[in-house]
């Protein structure tokens, strides 16, 4: 398979994990850029360390990148690879109007084709690994919610040259931290549930109210129905407007 992207690419036929990978190179003092692609994943994995079907067909890679900023700015990273991821599917597939589900899920008819997993690995400088499992072939089966695929006629190699290219652009946009204002601003215009109600669990709390938008910092706005706005920085997130989707799909 030929990989064609503005950055070099390590191709692996069969591999534990492309974060994994990235990882144990960053270890090694590897700072990027660059791609680390498989075939085939054995051990992948989504956020909260949810395990991630990888079969042969779709995308698997991991973005290895250095920041002159500290780990504190990597956070901020899952808004631009939303987008990233966004702004390829709209290129490829425009007439599948994808939607982005805080934080960083991208969601076509209110089902998941994409996992985006942004980790840390390594510091002084701070390195990020940014995760893209993407459906492209076939889309897993037996999941608790519902996936999709994003056609068999797209080639794997025509998804990560798009992806590269986007990822790029929003890197450069989000300027280590800098333009995260700009991010923001065009993460909300693609947002799923802006305005509606939404629902957030954290330990045994659950808290109602409206989504408002994005902190400052990325944090999810709920507002309550006294007025109160609470961020919300981690936890299971559901919105009302997704499971009217998911209801009449």
């Amino acid at each position: 398979m030929i990989l064609a992207t503005g950055h070099p690419v390590r191709h692996f036929d069969r591999i534990d994990s492309t974060n994994l990978e990235a990882r144990r190179l960053a270890d090694t003092g590897e700072c990027g850029p660059l791609w680390l692609v498989a075939d085939e994943q054995t051990l992948g994995r989504g956020r909260l360390g949810r395990s991630w079907v990888s079969e042969p067909g779709n995308l698997y890679a991991t973005f290895l990148f250095a920041i002159a900023q500290g780990p504190q700015a990597a956070s901020q990273v899952s808004f631009v690879a939303a987008l990233a991821v966004h702004d390829t599917v709209t290129k490829l597939r425009p007439e599948l109007a994808p939607r982005i589900k805080w934080p960083n899920d991208v969601l076509i008819g209110g089902a998941k084709f994409c996992g985006v997993l942004p980790e840390v690995v390594g510091e002084n400088p701070t390195r990020i690994a940014i995760g893209c499992g993407v459906n492209i072939a076939h889309a897993p089966e037996g999941t608790p919610y519902p996936v999709t695929a994003l056609g068999a006629d797209l080639a794997v190699a025509t998804v990560l040259k798009e992806l590269d290219a986007n990822l790029t652009r929003r890197l450069a946009q989000w300027d280590e931290g800098r333009g995260f204002g700009a991010t923001r601003t065009d993460w909300a215009a693609r947002a799923l549930g802006l305005g509606s109600a939404v629902t957030a669990t954290s330990g045994a709390r659950k808290i109602t109210g409206t989504f408002e938008g994005l902190a400052a910092d990325g944090a999810l706005l709920l507002e309550e129905a006294d007025g109160t706005r609470i961020p919300i920085h981690s936890g299971e997130v559901s919105f009302a407007e997704l499971e009217r989707q998911r209801r009449t799909s």
